[in-house]
């Protein structure tokens, strides 16, 4: 499975394909990095229409990203969230930074 990045003004969106573990997470780090270096990113989004499970790993990618966009006075946007996913997203505390 693909995930696939495509900036929308400066907004980077990140479509999120099959499970975000470890190992995508470390893929869609990398990625939004470089994206931010050649690329005029003020806020990322991550649309989970494609993800089924979310771990541990994948909270700790989105709160990176948040650090990043953040400093430079950038938000994080979420869309197409599951139920499994949005539990994860509440429990770690993701929407108190990020919102809902």
């Amino acid at each position: 499975m693909a995930t696939s990045y495509k900036m929308q003004g400066n907004t980077l969106w990140v479509q999120l394909e099959g499970e975000l573990d470890h190992h995508l997470a470390q893929q869609v780090k990398k990625k939004c990095q470089m994206m931010m270096v050649s690329n005029p990113v003020e806020n990322i989004g991550f649309d989970f229409l494609k993800t089924d499970f979310m771990d541990s790993s994948g909270v700790g990618m989105i709160m990176g990203r948040y650090q990043e966009v953040h400093a430079i006075g950038g938000r994080i946007y979420t869309k197409n969230v599951n139920r499994n996913i949005d539990r994860i997203m509440t429990i770690s505390g993701l929407y108190k930074i990020i919102g809902q």
